[in-house]
């Protein structure tokens, strides 16, 4: 007999999950989660639970929280923590923010859908006693770098296996090592912005700000719940290996746009009444490509523009610039770009049954792609687990609001590529040499695991969905 209750109605969440809880006495039994995890993220009908030995299997996306009614389920909380190592003198605080961020958290002040608030969104971080806030679009950019050159590499000198998968989405990477891991060869080994930017600020900005890396407490702004899955990755401890600092990690805490929204308001900031504040030096510097990294197609996008500028020498051209074939909501896109006098073939994935559909079909030999985007909530990252629920469930035209307003930003931008991002080039110049450096694959790299022994000896199995 299992030990989660109700498992014909809703998904069982285990009690050390990072990512989410479930608060027993709010549960109504709706199945919304259930039906959730088993249509859109698939996971709920792809595994077998007593095969898994009582263990649920879990990607940590926290679309179950996005349309759990009773708001029984929810993200971990780690603000409270945070709030502790701003009251100690010894911590340094810094705060590092993701693009979806901007445009979700107004909605929760009263603010129109897709809102966008960086300036407010900064201050409010140093009104809650931040040392520093810096720009995850920095990172973004620095991924571009990265995962753009491996791209080449893979095209040019087939050094891995193509297609090149994107790896920013933790839910995404972690549903692969589950249920498809002979397909990790696939994805590009670049860290996401926010694996990107914690060992950047312990190593690179610690020493250029003259303070002690032990001292730094990073914490990710983020709309994803997944990350603070990822951020305790065994290998997100690069800066503790090349500092040789034993058992401090790259980033340390997590929270996500409503739990800044719930700290904010228990701290009574008026949100609404904060004078904007910028980003600090060094690592506040961001494009356009990073800003639309938020939107399911902007990883794409951004990658196909840099991609371009390395394999050509020159600046993309317009329609590099505005790529709008990858762009829209369909699940499923697809198109041909020509650099250099060769043909890349491109795909953008969002949601996860679209992505196990292109996986199996990749398997079949049913298409042939060079590149693919894949981002596990629908409409990317603007639609994470830790979103304002502004509407339950989420609608499309909430989401299409939080796109528009990064594509926006990125069109009124001066500097819209991320190799020609003053920070990005100052960064590789002063610490990191180059793309795929030495340093940059200890520090900017992963690996993946494969985990398909969590499902049991059932392995995969196809289970009928729950009805809607």
């Amino acid at each position: 007999m299992s030990k989660h209750k109700f498992t014909d109605v809703r998904i069982p969440i285990e009690e050390g999950n990072p990512a989410i809880k479930r608060i027993e006495e709010l549960c109504i039994k709706c199945g919304a989660c259930r039906r959730v995890c088993e249509t859109d993220s698939a996971v709920g009908r792809m595994y077998d639970l007593e095969s898994a030995g009582d263990n649920p299997i879990c990607i940590h996306c926290g679309q179950c929280a996005n349309v759990c009614p009773a708001h029984s389920i929810t993200e971990q909380y780690e603000y409270t923590q945070v709030k502790k190592a701003i009251a100690d003198p010894d911590k340094i605080v810094i705060f590092s923010t993701s693009p979806s961020v901007r445009v979700g958290l107004g909605e929760e002040f009263g603010l129109a859908a897709g809102a966008f608030v960086e300036g407010k969104m900064v201050a409010s971080l140093r009104a809650l006693g931040a040392n520093y806030v810096l720009d995850t679009n920095f990172s973004a950019d620095l991924t571009i770098m990265e995962e753009a050159s491996e791209l080449v590499d893979r095209i040019a000198n087939k050094t891995k296996p193509l297609p090149q998968f994107t790896s920013c989405c933790p839910a995404w990477v972690k549903f692969t090592e589950t249920f498809f891991p002979q397909m990790l060869p696939h994805i590009s080994t670049a860290k996401s912005p926010i694996g990107m930017q914690g060992p950047t600020i312990k190593t690179y900005f610690a020493k250029q700000n003259g303070i002690a890396p032990e001292k730094i407490v990073n914490v990710a702004v983020t709309p994803c719940t997944a990350k603070k899955f990822e951020i305790r990755r065994k290998e997100m401890n690069a800066a503790s290996r090349e500092l040789n600092i034993p058992g401090m990690r790259d980033m340390d805490y997590v929270i996500t746009t409503r739990e800044l929204a719930k700290w904010l308001k228990e701290e009574g900031v008026d949100f609404n009444a904060l004078a904007e504040s910028g980003y600090d030096r060094l690592m506040g510097a961001a494009s356009g490509a990073g800003v639309i990294f938020g939107n399911t197609g902007g990883v794409m996008e951004a990658a196909a523009r840099t991609a371009y500028h390395f394999l050509t020498g020159k600046t993309p051209p317009g329609d590099f610039m505005n790529l709008m074939p990858v762009r829209g909501m369909d699940g499923i896109r697809s198109a041909s770009v020509t650099i250099a006098g060769t043909p890349v073939r491109v795909a953008v994935v969002h949601g996860i049954d679209n992505a196990k559909q292109v996986l199996e079909d990749q398997a079949a030999g049913k298409c042939a792609y060079d590149f693919v985007e894949v981002m596990t909530c629908r409409g990317g990252c603007i639609g994470g687990g830790g979103q304002p629920k502004t509407h339950v469930p989420m609608t499309d035209e909430i989401r299409s609001a939080r796109i528009s307003a990064l594509y926006a930003k990125d069109n009124g931008m001066a500097l819209r590529l991320s190799h020609d991002n003053p920070d990005i080039t100052e960064v590789y110049r002063q610490y990191y040499e180059k793309p795929l450096s030495p340093l940059a694959e200890r520090m900017l790299h992963t690996s993946y695991y494969d985990r398909s022994g969590d499902l049991g000896p059932k392995g995969v199995v196809e289970k009928p969905q729950t009805s809607q």
